[in-house]
């Protein structure tokens, strides 16, 4: 049995979540290194904060210079230093409000392009990850980890960021000019703010923890809420409102929780911020007034440390917001890490990937075999060998893996072991764009996108012309049906394609697909129910994409196995019999002709 597929899946599954143990120190620097447009001009910035911090003590030092030299002086009152002090401070407020708006600026624009880089990086490595890996990741976490959480590390960097590197720089000036005037004042202020300095580490983990279990109940509640919207006809077909709002309430009810329980850590921590506060307001009163007793400590230096102390509490309460920001922010970051750290077994050789040649190519399967993770092998030792330009019919019960032949030649996944070669070229060996011109897969749901005809058809030709388009048509035999539309081409198709039956979506599939003009076409050909016009429709359109070109079809009606040149039978991982369908179908008791009595049966009944 193979386990390189449940290896990499469970490396990956493993990667997704290795954020939660990074710490936050190693968390900036990461995200700073996937983004470095953040370290762009950061010393400027710096400075200009620095600048714009010195701004906040102008007005303590104004009023302390005003009482103590201007009106308290001991030559009297002296109104012109007081005028010329206001001129100076007020010149020293313009300068350093100048510095902090060319500080806001700068940290805004490099702070939304480096949060731009993330989304970017983020958005097109979720493209890159294994299938299995987005099989067994919630579309909804996914969806928040590029979007929600991208969000949370934007909001902090662009404000939470702002604020902490004003209020850190605020607290260091004030601290200075606090011990400039007096060191004790200083120390009682530092020794009634040392218990919440000394809890913020513990204050920080808890945090940690909490939001992380908020992100990741943000994650649930997007899955809970996204996929009954995308199955409402499902939802109210078999009348299951009631659980589906009960799955939904319950998800809103563990989020609820969990911001709850995160929440209360905010406002202790607030709340040890205020008592603080208060007691280092009451202890400068107080020891100031003593000072004054048995120092030079002047009315105007007590009143200055009052202002320089309401500019040392601020910080240091918003502090507490900044802290619990800096943690959803962090958690956030690591989770967006977690994806682009998922290694992409899919790994593109790029310039070193070899080119395919145009026209038919033919496909060897060298000893393949493949399992899903913990399960059992979904191919087991197949080897076979399909000429360019053949028509081959892949058949089997449902489970007989038929459906995995078809993401192993497109290489959405690759084999636990042995080989896939196009024209000899192993495929892991093939540069995706030239595996991808020559390569097309039409799955069985052909996803349309909420756009035009156009637009969906354009997906296997980016710069097609609407010419082109008509031409394929009328090669496929779809024109009329395209001019019998409303608006023909330029049609809307609705959300996964939902205006148009399905039927119709298989058409414009099969024109997207014709317009790509691949070498080799692999299609798992749908199975849903057409009217009888329409399917024949189908099979001409079928029938004319598949000439001049090797073709392999997921079969699931007779029709086309019979048209094939070979059929392929499968069965439990195992290729059992090929051939043409005109030699399979005598074979008495062999696994096709139970296939074939099987779709006989279905027809006539």
């Amino acid at each position: 049995m193979s386990t390189t597929a449940t290896t990499r899946s469970t490396s990956a599954a493993t990667a997704m979540d290795s954020g939660a143990d990074i710490g936050a120190m190693d968390t900036i620097r990461r995200g700073v290194a996937i983004s470095p447009e953040l370290r762009e001009g950061l010393g400027v910035t710096l400075l200009l904060a620095v600048v714009a911090s010195c701004g906040q003590v102008v007005v303590p030092i104004a009023v302390q210079q005003t009482l103590d030299k201007g009106l308290n002086g001991p030559d009297g009152p002296r109104l012109s230093y007081v005028v010329w002090l206001g001129i100076a401070a007020a010149l020293a407020i313009v300068v350093t409000s100048l510095a902090s708006y060319f500080m806001t600026k700068r940290l805004f624009t490099t702070s939304e392009r480096g949060l731009a880089t993330l989304r970017i990086k983020a958005f097109r490595h979720v493209h890159d990850l294994p299938l299995l890996t987005q099989n067994t990741e919630r579309r909804g976490a996914l969806v928040s980890r590029v979007t929600s959480d991208v969000d949370q590390v934007s909001q902090f960097l662009v404000f939470g960021g702002l604020i902490f590197v004003v209020s850190v720089g605020q607290i260091l000036v004030a601290t200075v000019i606090m011990v400039i005037y007096s060191w004790e004042l200083a120390l009682v202020v530092w020794l009634c703010f040392a218990p919440l300095f000394m809890s913020i580490r513990y204050f920080q983990r808890k945090l940690s923890e909490a939001y992380g279990v908020v992100r990741h109940q943000v994650g649930v509640l997007l899955g809970a809420i996204s996929e009954p919207v995308v199955g409402a006809a499902v939802v109210r077909s078999y009348a299951v409102e009631d659980r589906t709002q009960h799955r939904i309430d319950t998800a809103i009810t563990d989020f609820q929780g969990a911001s709850v329980r995160a929440q209360k850590f905010t406002v202790v921590s607030f709340s040890l911020g205020g008592i603080s506060a208060g007691l280092a307001n009451a202890g400068v009163l107080i020891v100031g007034v003593l000072l004054g007793f048995t120092t030079d400590m002047t009315a105007g230096k007590v009143l200055a440390f009052a202002f320089l102390v309401t500019l040392f509490v601020g910080p240091v309460q918003m502090g507490t917001q900044i802290l619990t920001d800096a943690q959803n922010a962090i958690v956030s970051w690591r989770r967006v890490i977690g994806i682009l750290e998922t290694p992409a077994d899919l790994v593109d050789p790029g310039p070193d990937g070899q080119e395919l040649p145009r026209g038919p190519l033919d496909v060897t399967f060298d000893d393949v075999t493949f399992a899903y993770p913990d399960g059992p092998d979904v191919l087991s030792d197949v080897s076979m060998h399909i000429d360019a330009g053949t028509r081959v019919a892949i058949v089997g019960e449902t489970g007989s893996g038929k459906s995995t032949f078809a993401k192993l030649l497109t290489r959405l996944m690759d084999p636990g072991s042995g080989a896939v070669l196009l024209d000899g070229i192993d495929v892991r060996q093939i540069a995706q764009h030239s595996l991808r011109t020559s390569v097309v897969l039409v799955p069985q749901e052909g996803f349309l996108f909420d756009d035009t005809i156009t637009a969906n058809v354009r997906y296997g030709k980016l710069d097609a012309t609407e010419a082109e388009i008509l031409a394929s048509a009328d090669e496929l035999g779809l024109r009329d049906w395209i001019d019998a539309l409303p608006n023909g081409l330029e049609t809307r198709v609705g959300q996964r394609g939902e205006s148009l039956s399905a039927g119709e979506r298989q058409l414009v599939a099969l024109l997207r697909a014709h317009l790509a003009d691949p070498d080799l076409l692999v299609l798992d050909e749908a199975t849903s129910a057409v009217d009888p016009q329409l399917e024949m429709r189908i099979g001409r359109a079928l029938e004319r994409l598949m000439q001049s070109r090797t073709s392999v079809t997921i079969a699931h009606r007779l029709s086309t196995a019979e048209n094939a040149d070979e059929v392929v039978v499968v069965d439990r991982g195992r290729v059992v019999q090929r051939g043409p369908h005109s030699e399979l179908v005598t074979q008495s008791g062999s696994v096709y002709a139970g296939l074939h009595n099987s779709w006989i049966a279905q027809h006539t009944g």
